[in-house]
């Protein structure tokens, strides 16, 4: 399996930029435009529609269309962990249905004083088969793009 990681520091405080991660509205403010998202459903472990915080056992499907071109690919995630303690939290959602075989992702938020530490970790495994283990290495060149406009998106709406 391949791995991305990616940091930023946010000014802003742990709590906000932990609640603001927390939600459905989190991830459609945090992904590009180009990608052509479209969050189709969001349900809450205990199978309720649109939680107002995404715990343990939620799961979205929702899909893209980068750029317009090709069809819309979707998928479903799930959160398959989520905790907190004073001044650190993570949470993991793995893909159960997409264009990824295999997609780990790991959200992981420090408190620093009055600022926060976002670190992105993802696992993931691409769609090539046997040319996956000389090829994977190079997805980068997509997540790159992606994760840097997550990471200013986030500084962009959570600083004072």
């Amino acid at each position: 399996m391949h791995t991305y990681e990616r940091s930023v520091r946010v000014a802003a405080p742990f709590e906000e930029v932990w609640e603001f991660h927390s939600t459905e509205k989190g991830l459609e403010a945090l992904t590009p435009d180009w990608m052509g998202l479209e969050v189709e459903s969001v349900t809450g472990p205990d199978g309720e529609p649109e939680p107002d915080v995404l715990e343990t056992g939620a799961t979205i499907d929702a899909s893209v269309r980068p750029f317009g071109v090709g069809p819309r690919q979707r998928w479903c995630s799930e959160i398959v962990a989520r905790e907190r303690s004073d001044g650190s939290g993570f949470f993991r959602d793995t893909m159960h249905d997409g264009p990824f075989p295999e997609w780990e992702h790991t959200h992981n938020f420090y408190a620093d004083g009055d600022e926060t530490v976002v670190r992105d970790h993802v696992e993931y495994e691409l769609p090539l088969g046997p040319l996956d283990g000389l090829i994977g290495p190079l997805a980068v060149v997509g997540f790159e793009p992606m994760f840097r406009y997550r990471h200013r998106r986030t500084q962009t709406l959570l600083e004072s």
